[in-house]
């Protein structure tokens, strides 16, 4: 049974929430166009109140962002049909690069959770096709991953 299965109800909030963060920073991130995620961190967290039980989770995410961004976004482009990455609105990007992430490297997310929950940001925060396009590139990945056809 994977962590994420057994976590109380508040821990599974503050992941959600975490995601959230984590959704803000990567944004922060681009928008300035340099430096690292972990400094759009130390940044946000300069002017911004972070929950601390939330800390070790958003750091963590930023940190595998950050060692395998070009993996990511490499596998990420092979999903996308007929769309580049780079064409992509920052917050999907965004979204799409945390539930890859979360897919990829991080043993104690479900790959179902991370796709749901992926879908709740892009619902949050992205346009009105956004969950339906999350869903699909995510799902095409996972496919890819589990060796699964349907």
């Amino acid at each position: 049974m994977r962590i994420d299965e057994t976590m109380s109800a508040r821990d599974r909030i503050d992941r959600s929430r975490a995601r959230a963060w984590i959704l803000q920073i990567h944004y922060r991130w681009e928008s300035g166009g340099e430096g690292t995620l972990r400094d759009a961190l130390v940044d946000t967290t300069a002017t911004r109140h972070i929950a601390k039980r939330r800390l070790p989770y958003i750091r963590e995410v930023l940190q595998l962002m950050d060692e395998h961004r070009a993996e990511v976004d490499r596998r990420l482009q092979g999903a996308l049909d007929n769309w580049r990455l780079e064409r992509l609105s920052s917050m999907d990007r965004a979204v799409l690069r945390i539930g890859a992430v979360e897919l990829f490297y991080v043993e104690d997310v479900p790959p179902k959770v991370s796709i749901q929950e992926a879908i709740r940001l892009a619902e949050a925060y992205g346009g009105p096709d956004s969950p339906r396009f999350v869903n699909g590139v995510l799902d095409a990945l996972f496919k890819g991953l589990s060796g699964r056809t349907g």
